[in-house]
């Protein structure tokens, strides 16, 4: 099988679709989801930049078609910062 290849919302960069978080708009509920579940989705480079700018330009909101609430990126923020530790 081919590898599948996704683009970051933010940088535009092509890479695996292993090395990007995925964020997906649960249908019909709308709810927001991390890696996981079947529905819309935007993908994401795990790093401080792309969160950044995605988030002043509404790139995630743009993508996913709804509202993003600041939880969510807080959320992200959290998670790349655990990570940065291991």
């Amino acid at each position: 099988m081919k590898p599948n290849y996704r683009r970051c919302i933010s940088c535009r960069r092509v890479a695996l679709k292993q090395e990007f978080w995925r964020i997906i708009r649960v249908n019909p509920s709308g709810q927001l989801q991390l890696d996981r579940g079947m529905g819309r989705s935007a993908y994401l480079c795990p790093q401080v930049d792309c969160l950044l700018a995605a988030q002043k330009k509404n790139r995630l909101g743009r993508s996913l078609r709804t509202s993003i609430p600041p939880g969510v990126y807080h959320t992200l923020l959290q998670r790349l910062q655990v990570n940065a530790q291991y």
